[in-house]
Protein backbone atom coordinates (compact mmCIF):
# COMPACT_ATOMS: atom_id res chain seq x y z
CA UNK A 1 0.00 0.00 0.00
CA UNK A 2 1.31 3.44 -0.96
CA UNK A 3 2.09 5.66 2.12
CA UNK A 4 -0.14 8.65 2.72
CA UNK A 5 0.58 11.79 2.09
CA UNK A 6 0.61 12.82 5.51
CA UNK A 7 2.13 9.57 7.01
CA UNK A 8 4.97 10.44 9.71
CA UNK A 9 3.43 14.29 10.32
CA UNK A 10 1.89 15.35 13.17
CA UNK A 11 -0.83 18.26 13.16
CA UNK A 12 -2.84 20.00 15.52
CA UNK A 13 -6.22 21.48 14.41
CA UNK A 14 -8.10 24.19 16.41
CA UNK A 15 -11.81 24.65 16.96
CA UNK A 16 -12.09 21.22 15.60
CA UNK A 17 -14.93 19.61 17.72
CA UNK A 18 -17.75 20.31 15.52
CA UNK A 19 -18.28 22.16 11.81
CA UNK A 20 -15.55 22.67 9.59
CA UNK A 21 -12.71 22.05 12.07
CA UNK A 22 -14.10 18.73 12.35
CA UNK A 23 -13.93 17.83 9.17
CA UNK A 24 -10.36 19.28 8.76
CA UNK A 25 -9.29 16.98 11.68
CA UNK A 26 -10.78 13.74 10.07
CA UNK A 27 -9.16 14.55 6.58
CA UNK A 28 -6.09 15.36 8.26
CA UNK A 29 -5.74 11.63 10.12
CA UNK A 30 -7.58 10.51 6.87
CA UNK A 31 -4.34 11.24 5.09
CA UNK A 32 -2.39 9.58 8.01
CA UNK A 33 -1.58 12.51 10.12
CA UNK A 34 -1.35 11.93 14.04
CA UNK A 35 -3.71 14.88 14.94
CA UNK A 36 -4.16 17.02 18.30
CA UNK A 37 -8.22 17.69 18.01
CA UNK A 38 -8.30 21.62 20.17
CA UNK A 39 -11.78 22.53 21.11
CA UNK A 40 -12.08 24.54 23.70
CA UNK A 41 -14.79 23.71 26.61
CA UNK A 42 -14.65 20.70 29.33
CA UNK A 43 -16.50 17.42 29.31
CA UNK A 44 -20.10 17.59 30.55
CA UNK A 45 -23.79 16.22 30.07
CA UNK A 46 -25.48 15.74 26.69
CA UNK A 47 -29.40 16.40 26.62
CA UNK A 48 -29.95 13.35 28.42
CA UNK A 49 -28.12 13.97 30.99
CA UNK A 50 -25.50 11.17 30.61
CA UNK A 51 -22.12 12.01 30.71
CA UNK A 52 -20.39 13.80 27.80
CA UNK A 53 -16.82 13.42 26.56
CA UNK A 54 -16.50 17.00 24.97
CA UNK A 55 -16.68 17.54 21.48
CA UNK A 56 -12.56 17.60 21.38
CA UNK A 57 -12.25 14.07 22.45
CA UNK A 58 -15.12 12.91 20.70
CA UNK A 59 -13.64 14.07 17.78
CA UNK A 60 -10.16 12.01 18.88
CA UNK A 61 -12.12 9.41 19.64
CA UNK A 62 -13.57 8.79 16.42
CA UNK A 63 -10.44 9.21 14.76
CA UNK A 64 -8.87 6.42 16.52
CA UNK A 65 -11.82 4.51 16.03
CA UNK A 66 -11.19 4.46 12.08
CA UNK A 67 -7.37 3.23 13.01
CA UNK A 68 -5.38 6.84 13.54
CA UNK A 69 -3.84 8.99 15.94
CA UNK A 70 -5.27 11.51 18.16
CA UNK A 71 -5.18 13.36 21.28
CA UNK A 72 -7.89 15.90 22.82
CA UNK A 73 -6.97 19.12 23.99
CA UNK A 74 -9.95 21.59 25.62
CA UNK A 75 -7.84 24.69 26.18
CA UNK A 76 -8.66 28.27 24.74
CA UNK A 77 -6.20 29.40 21.88
CA UNK A 78 -6.97 32.62 22.48
CA UNK A 79 -4.85 32.53 25.68
CA UNK A 80 -1.48 32.66 25.39
CA UNK A 81 -0.30 29.84 28.30
CA UNK A 82 -2.95 27.61 27.00
CA UNK A 83 -2.25 27.93 22.94
CA UNK A 84 1.90 27.56 24.46
CA UNK A 85 0.33 24.16 26.12
CA UNK A 86 -1.34 23.35 23.30
CA UNK A 87 1.93 23.28 21.18
CA UNK A 88 3.96 21.62 23.60
CA UNK A 89 1.41 18.50 23.13
CA UNK A 90 1.85 18.16 19.97
CA UNK A 91 5.36 18.00 20.86
CA UNK A 92 5.73 15.61 23.99
CA UNK A 93 2.59 12.89 21.87
CA UNK A 94 3.99 12.93 18.67
CA UNK A 95 8.14 14.25 19.12
CA UNK A 96 7.12 17.25 17.03
CA UNK A 97 4.48 19.54 15.43
CA UNK A 98 4.67 19.32 11.36
CA UNK A 99 1.19 21.25 10.73
CA UNK A 100 -0.93 23.47 12.47
CA UNK A 101 -4.30 24.65 11.13
CA UNK A 102 -5.84 27.51 13.08
CA UNK A 103 -9.73 27.33 13.09
CA UNK A 104 -11.42 28.32 16.25
CA UNK A 105 -13.52 31.18 16.30
CA UNK A 106 -16.66 32.45 17.22
CA UNK A 107 -18.96 35.61 15.91
CA UNK A 108 -21.16 38.45 17.52
CA UNK A 109 -22.61 40.43 14.11
CA UNK A 110 -23.47 43.62 14.86
CA UNK A 111 -23.69 47.15 12.55
CA UNK A 112 -20.56 48.84 13.32
CA UNK A 113 -23.17 51.64 15.02
CA UNK A 114 -24.56 48.97 17.14
CA UNK A 115 -21.78 46.87 18.23
CA UNK A 116 -20.33 46.99 21.81
CA UNK A 117 -16.52 46.83 22.86
CA UNK A 118 -16.89 43.60 24.24
CA UNK A 119 -18.70 41.95 20.81
CA UNK A 120 -15.52 43.33 19.15
CA UNK A 121 -12.97 42.28 21.73
CA UNK A 122 -14.05 38.91 22.21
CA UNK A 123 -14.15 38.43 18.54
CA UNK A 124 -10.71 40.31 17.90
CA UNK A 125 -9.89 38.12 21.14
CA UNK A 126 -10.38 34.69 19.61
CA UNK A 127 -9.71 34.73 16.02
CA UNK A 128 -6.90 37.12 15.58
CA UNK A 129 -4.80 36.53 18.90
CA UNK A 130 -5.65 33.21 18.96
CA UNK A 131 -4.21 32.34 15.18
CA UNK A 132 -1.30 34.48 16.81
CA UNK A 133 -0.67 33.02 20.00
CA UNK A 134 -0.69 29.11 18.23
CA UNK A 135 1.41 30.47 15.25
CA UNK A 136 3.81 31.84 17.77
CA UNK A 137 4.85 29.06 19.50
CA UNK A 138 4.77 26.99 16.24
CA UNK A 139 7.03 28.93 14.43
CA UNK A 140 9.79 28.70 17.85
CA UNK A 141 9.39 25.08 17.67
CA UNK A 142 10.75 25.35 14.09
CA UNK A 143 13.43 27.79 13.85
CA UNK A 144 14.46 25.88 16.64
CA UNK A 145 14.31 22.67 14.79
CA UNK A 146 15.83 24.48 11.69
CA UNK A 147 18.92 25.19 13.82
CA UNK A 148 19.52 22.31 15.38
CA UNK A 149 19.22 20.69 11.70
CA UNK A 150 21.24 23.12 10.45
CA UNK A 151 18.44 23.44 7.33
CA UNK A 152 14.81 23.85 6.73
CA UNK A 153 12.57 21.18 8.52
CA UNK A 154 8.90 20.65 7.61
CA UNK A 155 6.07 23.38 8.63
CA UNK A 156 2.87 23.99 7.46
CA UNK A 157 0.38 26.48 8.50
CA UNK A 158 -3.23 26.72 7.26
CA UNK A 159 -5.00 29.99 8.41
CA UNK A 160 -8.56 30.55 8.31
CA UNK A 161 -9.42 34.00 6.88
CA UNK A 162 -13.64 34.46 5.42
CA UNK A 163 -14.97 36.20 2.21
CA UNK A 164 -16.33 38.63 4.96
CA UNK A 165 -13.04 40.78 4.61
CA UNK A 166 -12.69 40.43 1.16
CA UNK A 167 -16.20 41.35 0.55
CA UNK A 168 -16.34 43.97 3.22
CA UNK A 169 -19.69 42.39 5.09
CA UNK A 170 -21.41 45.30 6.56
CA UNK A 171 -22.93 43.79 9.34
CA UNK A 172 -19.49 42.04 10.61
CA UNK A 173 -17.21 44.56 11.14
CA UNK A 174 -15.60 42.71 14.41
CA UNK A 175 -15.15 39.69 12.15
CA UNK A 176 -14.07 41.16 8.69
CA UNK A 177 -11.06 43.29 10.77
CA UNK A 178 -10.05 40.16 12.41
CA UNK A 179 -9.93 38.32 9.20
CA UNK A 180 -8.39 40.61 7.15
CA UNK A 181 -5.82 40.82 10.20
CA UNK A 182 -5.11 37.22 9.58
CA UNK A 183 -4.20 37.24 6.25
CA UNK A 184 -1.95 39.99 6.89
CA UNK A 185 -0.50 37.93 9.64
CA UNK A 186 -0.44 35.06 7.31
CA UNK A 187 1.69 37.12 4.63
CA UNK A 188 3.74 38.21 7.04
CA UNK A 189 4.70 34.85 8.70
CA UNK A 190 5.31 33.19 5.14
CA UNK A 191 8.13 35.86 4.59
CA UNK A 192 9.33 35.22 8.12
CA UNK A 193 9.60 31.69 7.93
CA UNK A 194 10.18 30.41 4.49
CA UNK A 195 13.98 30.30 4.67
CA UNK A 196 13.06 27.60 7.62
CA UNK A 197 10.74 25.25 5.56
CA UNK A 198 7.55 26.60 6.64
CA UNK A 199 4.55 27.62 4.55
CA UNK A 200 2.10 30.01 5.76
CA UNK A 201 -1.14 30.14 3.62
CA UNK A 202 -4.80 31.57 4.51
CA UNK A 203 -8.55 29.69 3.17
CA UNK A 204 -11.72 31.85 2.60
CA UNK A 205 -14.52 28.54 3.39
CA UNK A 206 -17.77 29.20 3.27
CA UNK A 207 -19.44 26.52 4.96
CA UNK A 208 -22.42 25.85 6.64
CA UNK A 209 -21.85 25.24 10.48
CA UNK A 210 -23.01 25.67 14.06
CA UNK A 211 -21.32 28.71 13.92
CA UNK A 212 -22.51 30.14 10.50
CA UNK A 213 -25.90 28.46 10.45
CA UNK A 214 -28.20 31.85 10.68
CA UNK A 215 -25.62 33.70 8.29
CA UNK A 216 -26.20 30.52 5.34
CA UNK A 217 -29.74 29.96 6.72
CA UNK A 218 -31.92 28.69 3.36
CA UNK A 219 -29.05 29.73 1.10
CA UNK A 220 -27.84 27.05 -1.59
CA UNK A 221 -29.96 24.59 -0.01
CA UNK A 222 -29.01 20.26 -0.80
CA UNK A 223 -31.18 18.59 -3.34
CA UNK A 224 -32.80 15.01 -2.11
CA UNK A 225 -29.82 12.92 -1.55
CA UNK A 226 -27.12 15.45 -2.51
CA UNK A 227 -23.73 16.64 -0.50
CA UNK A 228 -24.94 20.06 1.22
CA UNK A 229 -22.92 23.09 -1.25
CA UNK A 230 -21.51 24.25 2.15
CA UNK A 231 -20.87 21.36 3.77
CA UNK A 232 -17.78 21.36 5.60
CA UNK A 233 -16.71 18.52 3.74
CA UNK A 234 -16.07 20.76 0.94
CA UNK A 235 -13.48 22.41 2.28
CA UNK A 236 -11.05 20.19 4.08
CA UNK A 237 -9.71 18.45 1.01
CA UNK A 238 -7.74 21.99 0.11
CA UNK A 239 -6.70 22.06 3.89
CA UNK A 240 -5.10 18.52 3.81
CA UNK A 241 -3.46 19.57 0.18
CA UNK A 242 -2.16 22.88 1.33
CA UNK A 243 -0.49 20.81 4.54
CA UNK A 244 0.66 18.37 2.54
CA UNK A 245 4.40 17.87 0.53
CA UNK A 246 2.58 18.58 -2.62
CA UNK A 247 1.86 22.08 -1.38
CA UNK A 248 5.79 22.75 -0.85
CA UNK A 249 5.60 25.73 -3.58
CA UNK A 250 2.59 27.34 -2.32
CA UNK A 251 3.13 29.76 0.11
CA UNK A 252 1.84 33.48 1.55
CA UNK A 253 -1.10 32.34 -1.02
CA UNK A 254 -5.44 33.71 0.02
CA UNK A 255 -7.69 30.95 -1.66
CA UNK A 256 -11.28 30.84 -1.39
CA UNK A 257 -12.98 27.53 -1.18
CA UNK A 258 -16.45 25.96 -1.08
CA UNK A 259 -19.15 23.49 -2.86
CA UNK A 260 -16.58 22.15 -5.34
CA UNK A 261 -14.69 25.11 -6.00
CA UNK A 262 -11.25 26.34 -5.12
CA UNK A 263 -10.13 30.14 -6.49
CA UNK A 264 -6.85 31.40 -5.54
CA UNK A 265 -6.90 35.12 -4.99
CA UNK A 266 -4.44 37.43 -6.64
CA UNK A 267 -2.90 40.36 -4.57
CA UNK A 268 -3.67 44.51 -4.28
CA UNK A 269 -2.69 45.85 -7.51
CA UNK A 270 -1.88 49.65 -8.00
CA UNK A 271 -5.19 50.99 -9.94
CA UNK A 272 -3.26 54.80 -10.10
CA UNK A 273 -0.38 56.88 -9.41
CA UNK A 274 -0.42 60.31 -9.26
CA UNK A 275 2.63 62.61 -8.66
CA UNK A 276 2.98 66.11 -7.27
CA UNK A 277 4.08 69.15 -9.65
CA UNK A 278 6.04 69.92 -7.31
CA UNK A 279 8.05 68.81 -3.77
CA UNK A 280 5.23 68.15 -1.62
CA UNK A 281 1.40 68.11 -3.23
CA UNK A 282 -0.91 71.16 -2.10
CA UNK A 283 -5.13 70.31 -1.71
CA UNK A 284 -5.36 72.16 -4.97
CA UNK A 285 -3.47 69.82 -6.90
CA UNK A 286 -4.87 66.69 -5.07
CA UNK A 287 -8.19 67.88 -5.72
CA UNK A 288 -7.79 68.05 -9.74
CA UNK A 289 -5.99 64.90 -10.17
CA UNK A 290 -7.61 62.73 -7.46
CA UNK A 291 -11.79 64.11 -7.71
CA UNK A 292 -12.04 62.98 -11.52
CA UNK A 293 -10.42 59.52 -10.88
CA UNK A 294 -13.41 59.10 -8.59
CA UNK A 295 -15.90 61.12 -10.91
CA UNK A 296 -17.04 58.51 -12.44
CA UNK A 297 -16.66 55.71 -10.67
CA UNK A 298 -19.60 53.61 -9.25
CA UNK A 299 -20.79 55.12 -6.05
CA UNK A 300 -20.55 51.49 -4.15
CA UNK A 301 -17.12 50.69 -5.30
CA UNK A 302 -14.64 50.34 -2.94
CA UNK A 303 -11.33 48.02 -1.92
CA UNK A 304 -13.73 45.30 -1.04
CA UNK A 305 -14.25 42.66 -3.60
CA UNK A 306 -17.65 42.03 -3.30
CA UNK A 307 -17.74 39.85 -6.86
CA UNK A 308 -16.08 37.39 -4.62
CA UNK A 309 -19.56 36.57 -3.21
CA UNK A 310 -20.82 35.20 -6.93
CA UNK A 311 -18.08 32.28 -7.35
CA UNK A 312 -19.56 29.01 -7.91
CA UNK A 313 -18.48 25.83 -9.34
CA UNK A 314 -19.26 25.98 -13.19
Amino acid sequence: MAAQPLEGLSAIVTGAGRGLGRAEALELARLGAAVVVNDFGQPGRDGSGQASKGPAEEVAAEIRAAGGQATAHTGDVADHQQARELVQLAIDTYGKLDILVNNAGILRDRMIFSMSESEWDSVIHVHLKGHFNTTHFAAAHWRERSKAAGGPVYGRIVNTSSEAFLAGSAGQPNYAAAKGGIVGLTTSTALALGKYGVTANAICPRARTRMTEDVFQGFQEPGEGQLDPLAPEHVSPLVGYLASPAAAKVNGQLLVVHGGMVAIVERPKVAAKFDSAKEVFSYQELDELISPYYADRPANETFAAAEVLGLKRD
